[in-house]
Order: C-alpha cells, then structure tokens, then sequence
C-alpha cells in the first residue's frame, strides 16, 4: 500500500488538496491515476485511508476514510551530540524505525562540526525530512520532531518537566542503562544523552547530573556514537515492550 505523510489539521477534513511535491511524487513518481487507492497518515499518530478523487496540472484532490489512531507510546528523545560525516542521517533513520519521538542534535564540547547559523537551518530542514521518510517506510504514523540544533546543556534544559534524563557515560560501570529507565514511572518521557566521537566532557556530565540527570552504561562493549544511540533505543524498546 502506498502511504503518504500529509500534515493535518485537527479534526481532519474529509478532502485535502495536494500539490508541489506530493503532488509530484503521487503523479509522476507513483503514477497514481484517478481511483487510486493510498494511505495518508498526519505524522500526529493517525492514518486513513484514502483514494484520489480527481487530479489537475497543479493539484490532486483526495478523499480521507475515518482516522486510525496508533496506540500510545512513551516519548523518547536523543540528545545527540553532533558527529562526523553523515552518521547524524544513520541515527535519524534508524532511530526512527527503533522509536524515538525526537531527536536534539546538541554541541558538545568534542564536538568536530559547527554550524551556523543558515546551515543549521538548512541541515535541520535535511533532517525533518529523513524522519518523514523513515516513519513512512516504517509504518508509523507519527514522525518525530527535529529540533534545531543548539548546545547541549541548554537543551538539556528545555526538556518537558518530568522527563528522565540519562546520559550515556563511559566513566560510569555501576548503573546499567536498563535499570536507570525500568526505574522511570511507566509511559513517562525519557531523554538519552549521547556524546559525539570524543565523547562528553567531565564537565558537560558534572552539569547535566545538576539537572538531575542520571549517568548509566550500556555495558563492556566499546561502541561508536551511532551505534550507541541506537543500542540505547533498541534497549529501551525491548524494556517498553515493543521489540523482541
């Protein structure tokens, strides 16, 4: 079934019109005619069913079924500090798929890439548009937020009150990642920090635990940035019930 992400309004019309893009893709990508079928989800959780009514030069007119709405499920944010290259693009994608509900691309004091200002706004633009594609391959109907990035203690801040912070730290050996997120309340939001290649300063963790943040260790396993991101992720899937 082909699925599109279309942004919509609350409550959701019966009919939407598209063009530009989507428009492109459903036409001349897809080649979707008259009496096609497709599914639309909003990115806020639910998808419909939905059929091309009519199409033009500029537009498509769809007609939206009822809304299905996904089940629930604990929102969980990477504070991910900025790496090299392309791994930021693998840690979007496959955080995606493993269920994060947003992602904070921080500075860290190792951190290699800077950005300014006008790149950071066209990176984040880049980014968005990774985590729509994944949540559309992967089924889902939510798509996780791409926040702008920005330092890490300062994001750290913003974090919605009540959110669990935990910081992936390779001094701690005591506290396993696990333990640390079975400890939150169920369904409460929990944030991961992941430090870049060089990984965090003593200084970031001395204030992020002012915070309130929680160290915690993934185990023996020396791992790259991206790949502890999404270790993480999986980890905490599989405690949340929803892989393996």
């Amino acid at each position: 079934m082909v699925r599109l992400f279309v942004p919509l309004p609350a409550p959701a019309p019966t009919e939407v019109t598209l063009s530009g893009e989507r428009r492109h893709y459903l036409v001349h990508v897809l080649r979707l005619g008259e009496g096609a079928s497709l599914e639309v989800f909003d990115g806020a959780g639910s998808s419909f069913d939905a059929r091309v009514a009519s199409l033009d030069e500029d537009s498509v007119h769809l007609v939206l079924g009822a809304a299905r709405q996904a089940p629930a499920r604990r929102q969980v944010g990477i504070l991910q500090g900025l790496p090299k290259g392309d791994k930021l693009e693998l840690i979007l994608q496959k955080g995606t798929e493993l269920g994060a509900t947003s992602f904070h691309p921080v500075a860290a004091a190792r951190s290699v890439v800077k950005l300014e200002p006008k790149r950071a706004e066209e990176r984040t633009s880049r980014w968005s548009k990774i985590v729509e594609e994944a949540a559309r391959q992967c089924r889902r109907n939510d798509v996780p937020l791409v926040h702008p990035p920005r330092p890490l203690v300062e994001a750290a801040r913003a974090l919605a009150p009540g959110t669990t912070l935990l910081v992936l730290d390779e001094e701690e050996s005591a506290v396993p990642l696990g333990e640390a997120f079975r400890a939150a309340a169920p369904g409460a939001p929990v944030a991961l920090v992941v430090g870049p290649e060089g990984g965090l300063s003593r200084e970031e963790v001395t204030a992020l635990r002012a915070l309130g943040a929680r160290p915690v260790t993934l185990g023996r396993l020396i791992l790259r940035t991206e790949t502890a991101a999404l270790a993480a992720l999986a980890v905490m899937a599989h405690l949340d019930g929803e892989l393996g």
